[in-house]
């Protein structure tokens, strides 16, 4: 994953795991690690209305069964975003 973040020219990595991808190594590449649940909150604060619309959005897709903004909150928390899950919440 990382050779190819390097080769497309990604300025951030996206992983939960954060230990494997110290600070030191991809600094060298101009290449930043952040956990999901801070790069969602980073999009909330650029721009939460948009950031709320996604989360309709995805909760208007699911059909069998049907979901919510707050099943899709939920699944957020499950998938260990609960920062981001809460600021939506909001």
């Amino acid at each position: 994953m990382f050779a190819a973040a390097i080769r497309a020219g990604a300025q951030v990595i996206i992983t939960a795991n954060l230990r494997d991808f110290p600070e030191s190594e991809l600094a060298q590449f101009g290449v930043e690690a952040k956990h999901p649940d801070e790069f969602v909150m980073d999009l909330f604060n650029l721009d939460g209305v948009r950031v709320h619309q996604a989360v309709s959005a995805t909760a208007a897709g699911w059909r069998n069964p049907p979901g919510t903004p707050a099943d899709v909150c939920d699944r957020l928390v499950a998938a260990g975003l609960p920062i981001s899950a809460a600021a939506l919440r909001r």
